[in-house]
């Protein structure tokens, strides 16, 4: 049985997007592990005293039943530039625990800071996040094939930041800028990648 993940940004000592991250979790418990009903992580989830101030990932393993809960400091790491990576078989349709065939993918990388998978010639995901790509309006899409429908994707989707759309590999000059889009990074605060550093 394998272990699926939940990663939430705890932010001064509050747990971010908590909606979206139990919704994810109980579609998850209830399609891989048949559990029924709606669990509320804020009850599962104690915070220690001590990380009342700074930026942590909560990360939250389970199978059937929460397995482990752990609290690490959250480090930044700036991408400037993505590889262009195929992958045929891989299937992450949930945050799985065991991420080793992302990471296959991402050491595949070259002199790039991440990967953005190409399955079937569809743009999906980076190894550590969704995607959004700028339009020349100004307006934000992201892919309609992402390989997890990450928390921070649902909340942009439904809040109207970000419109979905089908972006197969040729459409990549279509658009003038990209952001990496995770539970730990927003529109606002992820960093603009320039389309020129997106390398095939």
């Amino acid at each position: 049985m394998c272990r699926l993940l939940e990663t939430i940004k705890l932010e001064d000592g509050k747990l971010r997007n908590l909606e979206y991250h139990n919704r994810r979790f109980n579609a998850s418990r209830k399609e891989m592990f048949g559990i029924a009903g709606d669990a509320d992580l804020a009850s599962m989830i104690s915070v220690p005293d001590d990380l009342g101030k700074g930026l942590y990932r909560c990360r939250v393993i389970y199978r059937n039943k929460i397995e482990k809960i752990e609290f690490i400091p959250h480090e930044s790491r700036i991408v400037r530039s993505l590889k262009l990576v195929k992958a045929v078989d891989i299937d992450y349709s949930f945050k799985y625990a065991d991420r080793s065939l992302l990471e296959i993918l991402y050491d595949k990388r070259g002199d790039c800071d991440e990967i953005l998978i190409v399955k079937d010639r569809f743009i999906t995901d980076t190894s550590i996040s969704n995607i959004a790509f700028r339009c020349d309006d100004g307006s934000w899409v992201t892919p309609d094939t992402p390989l997890l429908n990450g928390t921070m994707r649902m909340y942009l989707l439904d809040s109207g930041q970000i419109g979905k759309t089908e972006i197969r590999y040729g459409d990549l000059t279509q658009y003038t800028g990209a952001k990496m889009i995770n539970c730990m990074m927003d529109l606002d605060s992820a960093p603009l990648i320039e389309m020129d550093r997106i390398i095939d």
